[in-house]
């Protein structure tokens, strides 16, 4: 059976990379090697800008009616959802993410680029009460420029939709990069747009590795905007490279997101939100919420119900049906996750479930439960992107918060509790940019999210989001039928 091949797609073209450089994607639940890519040079890059910067100043963007770019979004939506069940299985071969979800999370996006389609003609400006009455003055709204939206392999289609919905609603034109690892649903995705009738050079999509690809695209000096998800080291060198052109930049990072939850929590939704914040999607998730807060008397009881239900979770091939649990994306997240574990241990965690991968093909890790005596335990602190919950218990309220907050992120949280009092007061005192109250990992176009501290900075989804795309330009008119007074004195 032959492998798929995947060109780039810059300047409304498909086309292998100018330095000829292949790249193969190996299959998680294998371990073998399933299709090709073409991965971009500095060149490649630099053509990619080009169209894009080409494209702002067409007539056929540029001129385009706010309310004619909302029907483009519209009907990339359409496209998106009528090839839902392509993209997932692509997606879930490719990453090695569960079927069911890469499915019904790219059938979901479709909301948010609706959700910007009818935002794109609500792009408003405003007249301003002048202090000069003289003068009318008013502002306008105009796309930043052109956006570079460099997204990781997971949760591909959601990432990008936050990145490309409101910035192609905005006006902007944009450089997709999809990570190395895992980016063929963003090649089929590339499709999609292609068929939604956007002009050449409004959309790109492009992947290679830092140095031919990411390092070029971050510090091109025809760059106005950068829309980064991934971990903060990659993000320092992001930051630096945006230094050379001075591109506004906004970054959605890692988290070590807790979840507390106190002693008269409902023990059955909360072990369900700690199982969905720990071993949904098998850990591969930036507002995985892996530091469990736990009220003391009811650790060794929600230890019991975890252990319990974690015995349960089916692990295998994600393209089945009745699989919990695939494989994790690389090899190198499972040499991490075993580290870790092992340093520990050496710190006094008690591992209750799991704690090895699973002997078999593919990138197989166990749902593993930690019992952490004390802050600084090595699993509290990593983030290893895995199904790895660390369990660590508190006495009082105000502990719970000291620990919530002691950490360099600040994504995620979660509070269980059925006291409606507390519930707002602890929610409001975790630094965090997102909480979620008796539940955990649920998203909305409507919703905005994004992090505090080494979390990340900016804000993707919402209303806000669109804006963010955008510059302000002020306009004054002088309404008076007077000459010009004092050419030397500022008015």
């Amino acid at each position: 059976m032959n492998q798929p091949h995947y060109k780039l797609y810059i300047d409304g073209k498909w086309t292998e990379g100018s330095a000829g450089q292949v790249m193969h994607s190996q299959n998680p639940a294998t371990g073998e090697n399933w299709a090709s890519f073409a991965c971009a040079s500095e060149e490649d890059v630099n053509q990619a800008v080009r169209s894009a910067k080409a494209a702002l100043n067409n007539p056929a963007w540029r001129d385009m009616t706010q309310t004619a770019r909302g029907k483009l979004l519209y009907r990339l939506a359409e496209l998106i959802e009528e090839n839902a069940e392509l993209i997932g299985r692509v997606e879930t071969t490719d990453s090695g993410k569960l079927l069911a979800e890469t499915q019904s999370q790219t059938k979901y996006v479709g909301d948010y680029y609706r959700y910007y389609a009818g935002l794109a003609d609500k792009i408003e400006g405003a007249v301003l009460p002048i202090d000069k009455p003289d003068m009318h003055v008013f502002t306008t709204r105009h796309p930043i420029g052109v956006v570079a939206a460099i997204v990781p392999w997971n949760a591909q289609m959601f990432l990008t939709a936050t990145k490309l919905g409101p910035a192609l609603a905005a006006g902007c034109t944009v450089i997709l990069k999809a990570s190395e690892y895992a980016p063929a649903p963003m090649f089929e995705f590339a499709k999609l747009v292609e068929q939604a009738g956007f002009p050449k050079g409004v959309v790109s999509v492009i992947t290679g590795d830092a140095p031919n690809c990411a390092i070029p695209l971050t510090r091109h000096p025809d760059i106005d905007r950068i829309a980064f998800t991934g971990g903060p080291e990659t993000a320092r060198h992001v930051v630096r490279n945006s230094a050379e052109n001075f591109a506004v930049t906004s970054l959605e990072l890692g988290g070590k997101s807790p979840i507390i939850v106190f002693e008269d929590a409902d023990l059955e939704t909360a072990s369900n939100g700690l199982i969905a914040g720990n071993f949904g999607a098998s850990g591969q998730s930036c507002v995985a919420g892996s530091r469990g807060l736990i009220h003391r008397p009811i650790l060794n009881k929600l230890i019991e119900i975890i252990k319990e239900k974690a015995s349960k979770i089916v692990i295998g091939d994600p393209l089945e049906a009745n699989t919990h649990m695939g494989p994790l994306c690389t090899e190198a997240q499972i040499n991490t996750i075993k580290d870790t574990l092992e340093k520990a241990k050496s710190q006094g965690a008690t591992i209750h479930l799991g704690g090895a991968p699973l002997d078999q093909a593919g990138n197989y890790m166990a749902p593993t439960l930690v019992e952490c005596a004390h802050n600084e335990t090595e699993t509290l602190k990593v983030e290893m992107f895995g199904p790895v919950m660390s369990l660590i218990p508190f006495d009082t309220e105000d502990e719970a918060i000291v620990i919530a907050n002691g950490t360099e992120y600040g994504l995620g949280s979660g509070v269980f509790t059925q006291n409606i009092a507390r519930a707002h007061r602890v929610s409001q005192k975790i630094r965090s940019g997102i909480c979620w109250v008796n539940t955990y990992r649920a998203v909305s176009p409507i919703a905005p999210f994004g992090g505090f501290n080494e979390s990340g900075y900016g804000r993707e989804a919402g209303t806000e989001a669109i804006l963010d795309y955008t510059r302000t330009k002020t306009t004054w008119i002088n309404t008076s039928a007077e000459p010009m007074a004092n050419p030397f004195v500022m008015r």
